[in-house]
């Protein structure tokens, strides 16, 4: 079985805008069902804001790696559930050799903007959510070359009873 690849799996506005004020900017409940379908039974990686925004903590289902420079971190009641790094490296090691053991074929990243871009150069597959909206916001997704993908799913939805807005579930694979 060859080594999991590195997925990246984000929803984003059309101004790149990804969080405000460590929460999503945007209610969309179709992105939150297809959030789980894509990374269930795979090794989530994030960053410690991320993991501190969620509204269930861990993600069940799946082993969740939070990155974070505080080396004291693993000691807090926060860190309940989840396996702590400090290295990027460190943690795709770690979640490599879990979905090995699991028999998944990809490891996911799911934020926030510092790890994105740290691990942008590394994905094989973005799973990206295009949000029809442009929302003020504090984080962004960083820019990428979409030349450098091959765009093989696109499917446009509008927004349902629980969406705020209408959306696109795009995925690209790196050429």
């Amino acid at each position: 079985m060859p080594l999991p690849s590195i997925a990246l799996v984000v929803a984003r506005g059309r101004n790149g805008v990804i969080g405000k004020d460590g929460d999503l900017p945007w209610r969309l409940r179709s992105d939150l069902q297809r959030f789980k379908a894509v990374t269930i039974g795979k090794p989530c990686i994030m960053g410690r804001k991320t993991w501190e925004s969620l509204p269930l903590r861990p993600l069940p289902g799946r082993l969740n790696v939070v990155l974070t420079k505080d080396e004291s971190y693993h000691e807090s009641s926060k860190a309940k559930g989840c396996l702590v790094v400090t290295s990027l490296s460190d943690a795709i090691s770690i979640a490599r050799e879990q979905a090995v053991e699991d028999g998944a074929d990809e490891i996911c990243i799911i934020g926030g903007a510092a790890i994105f871009e740290a691990a942008l150069p590394k994905a094989k597959r973005l799973y990206i959510t295009e949000v029809d909206a442009a929302p003020d916001g504090d984080v962004l997704f960083p820019p990428f070359n979409e030349a450098e993908w091959n765009e093989v799913l696109r499917e446009s939805h509008q927004a349902g009873e629980k969406d705020d807005h209408d959306f696109v579930f795009r995925t690209l694979e790196r050429i």
